[in-house]
């Protein structure tokens, strides 16, 4: 086995059980296989066990980057709570809801904001990576600096001790973490802190990378939709980047810089994935030969997922009435704990 694939498959450190999940995804539309991998099933298998968990559409997080034309958000914010549920996120049991319709979020950013540090701002590793990714778009504004700002107040307004990540996550939310730990240095009284400090809830997410090599996203035109059409599917998995080093078919590859293995960890069995590796370093297949034997198994996956769709887009209004009473508890639960934060601040 490779450094990279046993690295991989080192267990995670021991975490503690959740009482309250939080965790937010931007509305842009159908999911692609990287928001599923990297995100949602981290959140199914949290809301297991946690005792309550709070998963919301980051509408507002959205106009970071996409302030000029909002007119679209509503329909992608439709569409992603749709495909949470398709992909087994239980509606019933989890709580649903739309950041914008909670205006004590906005609320307590604006407090938190008084207190953040420019500079733990400026070092947030997706603030220079993004700009330098997204250079067709304007993300010179206080809406995308500020943005961690808001995620901090999106989880402590729901007083989340766990917000599930990825291992190469954790470090994102540090920087949330340090942001409560000031406001209560500041505002709590007699030791008692105002806010609870979340914890990272670690998840066995796979890695995915986009079919250019980079990670997965829609602004980068290289993800796989979750419940793309067959056809798609496959014409979009056989021009994808490979091992740039594999220049002839007898070239032995890295399974480690190639997007279709790390696709195979997520989707294909065992076995397969450890013949994949061997033969892609000894040169024993072919790249073409390694996109077919991904397909065996990636495209009965989206399949599964688009026939879950399609029974629940012939319930439509569903989704919209579990979204409009899981804002209804948001709103309570959030106001709650803003009553204590003006108390503490001397804002009653």
């Amino acid at each position: 086995m490779s450094e990279t694939a046993a690295q991989a498959e080192k267990p995670l450190a021991p975490r503690r059980v959740p009482q309250r999940v939080v965790s937010g995804m931007r509305p842009t539309g159908r999911m692609h296989l990287g928001n599923y991998n990297g995100a949602l099933r981290g959140w199914i298998e949290a809301a297991k066990v946690a005792r309550e968990s709070f998963f919301f559409s980051a509408d507002w997080h959205a106009l970071t980057s996409d302030y000029k034309d909002p007119a679209g958000i509503p329909a992608a914010q439709r569409e992603m709570f749709a495909d949470w549920i398709a992909a087994g996120l239980d509606a019933e049991k989890n709580v649903f809801f739309i950041q914008s319709q909670v205006k004590q979020h906005a609320e307590l950013f604006l407090l938190l904001g008084m207190i953040a540090p420019i500079g733990w701002l400026e070092r947030v590793p997706t603030y220079k990576e993004q700009q330098e990714q997204l250079r067709d778009k304007d993300l010179n504004n206080y809406g995308f600096l500020g943005y961690p700002v808001l995620q901090t107040a999106d989880v402590a307004i729901y007083g989340a001790d766990a917000v599930p990540v990825g291992q190469d996550q954790v470090s994102h939310l540090e920087l949330a973490r340090e942001l409560v730990r000031r406001f209560n240095h500041f505002y709590g009284k007699e030791g008692k802190p105002v806010l609870v400090e979340p914890h990272p809830y670690l998840t066995d997410s796979p890695k995915i990378l986009g079919l250019d090599g980079r990670k997965m996203s829609k602004s980068y035109n290289n993800a796989v939709e979750l419940g793309e059409d067959p056809e798609s599917a496959r014409k979009r998995i056989m021009v994808a980047v490979t091992d740039p080093a594999r220049k002839r078919r007898n070239d032995p590859g890295h399974p480690e810089v190639c997007p279709i293995y790390y696709l195979h960890r997520a989707y294909s069995p065992p076995a397969r994935i450890q013949e994949v590796e061997v033969g892609c370093r000894s040169a024993g297949i072919g790249c073409v030969d390694c996109k077919k034997m991904l397909l065996e198994s990636l495209l009965p996956a989206l399949e599964k997922h688009r026939a879950a769709r399609a029974e629940l887009d012939r319930h439509p209004g569903r989704v919209d009435e579990l979204v409009r009473l899981g804002t209804e508890k948001a709103r309570r639960v959030a106001e709650e704990t803003m009553v204590k934060v003006r108390s503490a601040m001397g804002f009653e």
